[in-house]
């Protein structure tokens, strides 16, 4: 019984080319209790592989976590599989506005203590007393409202190519920093406003709202099925969208454009652009928003010393990174001191 993958992420790149058939980008999370991950982990493991699923999956004793790509043409056997576990059946799917052959090249499921990092300990409030969840006729109500504070719940290199009309974007690193820096922000306004959130897909409000509600919070609310659920909505019901920029997205694609609007600059010249990419330098790898002028005169580097380093012969690059980590690096995010605009 095959657990793990056998293909590399190129070897899989190459299929999925040569097959040439559509897929679909999907996310959904679930809080559940799961008495054994490790248990359930491998029965989705092996269940996807032969649907030819591919993504990102976290699984805890908390419930799952999932972003994945799957053929199109399997998408009911999916969802027949989904309906068979009782918490999952009937769950919302987040579809991606825009669509990729290669949004995901493996398929990972690691079992986790939690299926997001948010530093809390759960055990000191009720996570089950969530906001109100809306949808996107309400949202767009609720943040016409002059009584209403809307904040943005996700990290700063989102919210800077993307971000609702009106909307408080901390300037932080991880989902982890901002709840704290929230809360004293808005500590006058607990009884007297709406507080209104949203997030990519849902998960992170959904934690947050209770969190909130628990530190005094009384009218609370979360946009429901995030952006992108926000984004079909708004499609299908021709609605106002509020959202300007792209929406960050955990996968090959990076982001989805939402409107045409370019709200970002490039982290080293300042010119108009809402593009992320990676740094090439493998030792690198540092995530920045770059232009094609600039990937064009940097060779796809952040910096002079990245771009020497990507020129060398491959075991030259290779011996240079040995022994060497550079997490540190490739989780800055676009805060490295190389980016001159950025500083």
């Amino acid at each position: 019984m095959q657990l793990y993958n056998k293909l590399s992420a190129k070897e899989r790149e190459a299929l999925l080319e040569e097959a040439g058939e559509d897929r679909l980008t999907i996310s959904f999370y679930q809080y559940a209790k799961i008495g054994n991950p490790e248990l359930f982990r491998n029965h989705l493991f092996v269940a996807w592989d032969q649907l030819d699923v591919l993504g990102r999956i976290y699984v805890a004793h908390e419930g799952i976590n999932a972003q994945l790509s799957v053929p199109a043409k399997k998408f009911n056997d999916f969802k027949e599989f989904l309906d068979g576990i009782y918490f999952l059946k009937d769950i919302r799917l987040n579809i991606a506005i825009e669509q990729d052959l290669k949004s995901f090249l493996k398929l990972k499921v690691k079992v986790r203590s939690k299926i997001l990092a948010d530093g809390l300990n759960d055990k000191s409030f009720d996570v089950t007393k969530k906001g109100e969840h809306v949808n996107a006729e309400k949202f767009n109500e609720l943040i016409s409202d002059p009584n209403t504070i809307l904040v943005d719940m996700r990290n700063h290199y989102e919210s800077e190519i993307g971000h609702f009309q009106g909307a408080i974007t901390p300037d932080v690193d991880t989902f982890r920093d901002s709840l704290d820096i929230i809360e004293e922000d808005l500590q006058e306004h607990k009884e007297d406003k709406n507080l209104v959130m949203y997030c990519t897909g849902g998960i992170r409000c959904e934690k947050a709202s209770a969190y909130y509600k628990h530190k005094g919070f009384k009218n609370v609310f979360q946009l429901e099925g995030g952006i992108i659920e926000y984004t079909r909505q708004v499609k299908e019901k021709e609605l106002e969208n509020k959202f300007i920029g792209k929406n960050f997205v955990f996968d090959h694609r990076r982001a989805e454009r939402i409107s045409d609007d370019v709200i970002a600059q490039c982290h080293q010249c300042g010119k108009s652009c809402d593009v992320h990419v990676n740094c090439a330098n493998e030792a690198c790898h540092l995530l920045f928003i770059q232009c094609k002028e600039c990937a064009a005169k940097m060779d796809n580097c952040c910096s002079d010393n990245c771009k020497e380093i990507n020129a060398l012969p491959y075991e030259e690059q290779k011996a240079l990174r040995k022994g060497k980590k550079n997490s540190n690096k490739i989780f800055k995010k676009g805060r490295s001191e190389v980016l001159k605009f950025k500083q």
